[in-house]
């Protein structure tokens, strides 16, 4: 979402995405004109009249599980919010009985967060790192 128009968005996917990412980017583009949702979520730079690079992580029942805030010369990486995306989902479809190390991924170890772990994630990451 940015405060760009949809046919700015069709243009800049057309041109620019579809060359990054196959086929480009595929889920649709919203428009923040005027930047209302940008001023709810504290993007919006109201004196540049332009939102800073927000990213915001919302589960299903709408909580904020996590977000990036970027300047809007610094990108973002899309690869490490599929990552995150993913450990939130492996984290709720566990209950919490399953946590994500740092850099964890698809088909990696996990933590089993319990009073045994604390004081042991050094362990536990140092064995998780031996298989990347």
């Amino acid at each position: 979402m940015s405060i760009d128009s949809m046919f700015v968005h069709k243009m800049w996917d057309d041109h620019e995405l579809a060359k990054m990412v196959d086929g480009g980017v595929p889920f649709p583009m919203l428009s923040d004109a005027g930047g209302k949702v940008g001023k709810l979520f504290g993007v919006f730079n109201e004196g540049a009249g332009v939102e800073n690079r927000g990213r915001f992580i919302i589960d299903p029942d709408g909580v904020i599980q996590g977000y990036e805030v970027l300047t809007p010369p610094v990108g973002r990486n899309v690869q490490e919010t599929l990552r995150q995306v993913q450990a939130f989902q492996l984290v709720r479809k566990t209950k919490g009985a399953e946590a994500t190390p740092s850099g964890w991924r698809p088909g990696k170890l996990t933590l089993k967060p319990g009073p045994d772990l604390v004081g042991n994630v050094w362990k536990e990451w140092k064995t998780s790192m031996a298989f990347d």
